[in-house]
């Protein structure tokens, strides 16, 4: 493999590490009682998808019953906040469709909430409670019905702040999730620009939808302000911010990131992996390896990237072929590493090279039939001529010849009809 290949493997590597561990990539329930009580527990789980859909819908409901109990989360706000309540004619609806909403009835919920928001004698804060309820219940059920339950929420204008609010930075989460990112960025821009708040989640929400877009630049900047200004700055969103500054050329700028985080985090899989991707990017591939050597070693490289980014590096450096050898071969025996023309071929070169000439031959054989073209069938050929199994090198080298090959004078050389 060559350098620039090694270099692309390690930004793809970097922006795939990025890019899966971000919080705001997925909805979250609106704050509420409950969500503040697991706030301790949000903190391990990176990924918004993984969470209890239950939990979720708890939240939700907490939140729309106690609308008038929770201090000002945007006392900046010009929004006026509406002094809307349910009347005693419609409190038997509402609570009917909280017991549905409770009770996982999502069809009950939607039937209620569509006869409360086309009512006519229903206020603005009815409608809207009925709506952002039906949209709570259709949370990672239907995305898109959700969202538009919640937009009639937010039209209806008859929540507070807090809630208003909530199901507005709510919708810019879902739609991030269904890859609407032009969507998402303007829906938090609109979130931020009304609440006159910089709130960490959603300034790295946008940095997120900015990344997306390939907006670099500003996806740094907003990165920048939700880690600055964060009590405790989520990994992920450090993550992110490495990924752009990867992705803008300026892999000295993520590495010094990747260090800060590793240091912080010498236990950390991810941030170790992580800073072994930016130290790739920025060519410095023996340290990338010391790390990945240091995971291989205490059992903590599982996933198969890892074992190809550390043999291709070893294959890079030169004079490493003996830890090209140890890494495939134990990536293959824990079943780790799946064999491909690939790996036999490097696993081939690097027995060729230490002069281990029956273990290359043998790992070449293997490559040279699966390999989408004759150039493994040439390199086997050209081994078997070397150690004088004439009838065999010609046998491979029509072999190459018949799968195509970028000098096929080589193989003509031979097979001797050239």
């Amino acid at each position: 493999m060559s350098q620039p290949q090694t270099r692309q493997l390690a930004l793809a590597l970097l922006a795939a590490l990025s890019l899966c561990g971000v919080a705001n990539a997925g909805p979250q329930a609106p704050r509420s009682v409950e969500e503040r009580r697991a706030q301790e527990q949000r903190e391990s789980q990176p990924d918004a998808d993984q969470r209890d859909p239950d939990q979720m819908r708890k939240a939700a409901t907490e939140q729309v019953a106690e609308q008038a109990e929770v201090a000002a989360r945007y006392p900046q706000a010009d929004r006026v906040e509406p002094e809307g309540k349910a009347t005693p004619k419609h409190v038997p609806k509402l609570k009917q469709q909280f017991d549905a909403f409770n009770a996982k009835a999502t069809a009950t919920v939607l039937v209620l909430a569509d006869e409360l928001i086309a009512d006519p004698e229903t206020n603005p804060y009815e409608k809207s409670v009925s709506a952002r309820l039906a949209g709570a219940s259709q949370l990672n059920v239907d995305n898109a019905k959700a969202m538009a339950y919640l937009q009639k929420a937010i039209e209806f204008n008859g929540l507070n702040n807090n809630e208003h609010f909530e199901a507005m930075f709510l919708i810019a989460q879902l739609q991030m999730q269904e890859k609407q990112y032009a969507q998402s960025l303007a829906t938090v821009d609109q979130f931020l620009t009304q609440t006159k708040s910089q709130t960490p989640d959603a300034l790295a929400l946008k940095g997120n939808a900015l990344y997306r877009l390939k907006r670099y630049p500003e996806a740094v900047e907003a990165l920048k302000q939700a880690v600055a200004t964060a009590p405790q700055p989520r990994a992920d969103w450090t993550q992110l911010l490495m990924g752009a500054y990867a992705e803008m050329g300026k892999p000295e700028e993520a590495s010094k990131l990747a260090e800060q985080l590793g240091a912080g985090n010498p236990d950390d899989k991810q941030a170790q992996l992580n800073l072994a991707a930016t130290y790739m990017q920025a060519g410095q591939d023996d340290k990338a390896a010391a790390i990945l050597e240091k995971l291989r070693s205490s059992g903590k490289l599982t996933e198969e990237q890892d074992y190809r980014n550390l043999f291709a590096m070893y294959s890079n450096a030169g004079g490493k072929d003996k830890e090209v050898i140890a890494v495939i071969n134990e990536g293959m025996s824990k079943g780790i590493l799946k064999p491909d023309h690939q790996v036999y071929s490097a696993l081939a070169q690097a027995y060729w090279f230490s002069d281990q000439v029956g273990p290359a031959i043998e790992a070449f054989k293997k490559a040279a039939p699966i390999a989408p073209n004759g150039e493994a069938y040439l390199n086997l050929a050209r081994a078997l001529s070397n150690e004088g199994r004439t009838a065999e090198a010609r046998e491979a080298a029509k072999q190459a010849l018949a799968k195509g090959v970028k000098k096929p004078e080589d193989a003509q050389r031979i097979i001797g009809t050239k």
